[in-house]
């Protein structure tokens, strides 16, 4: 699928469908956390554990988001 049909695909299920707009939501959560912790100086061995955690749960939440405009597309 092209960039720009993914495009319009997720800008549709933003407006429609609100567990996308959750997964979005949380995407965006973590990667505010991540920008946080990224500029941290030292940050802790708690803090490195939370950074990759967060990374994996992050790339999870993508691919549910891929796996729903994907399914999107094809069913519409």
């Amino acid at each position: 699928m092209d960039i720009s049909k993914t495009e319009a695909v997720r800008k549709e299920l933003m407006e429609t469908d609100p567990k996308f707009r959750d997964l979005v939501h949380q995407h965006q959560s973590y990667e505010q956390r991540l920008s946080e912790l990224s500029n941290l100086t030292y940050p802790s061995e708690e803090e490195q554990l939370e950074e990759t955690t967060i990374k994996k749960l992050k790339l999870n939440i993508k691919d549910q988001m891929y796996s729903k405009i994907d399914q999107y597309a094809k069913s519409h």
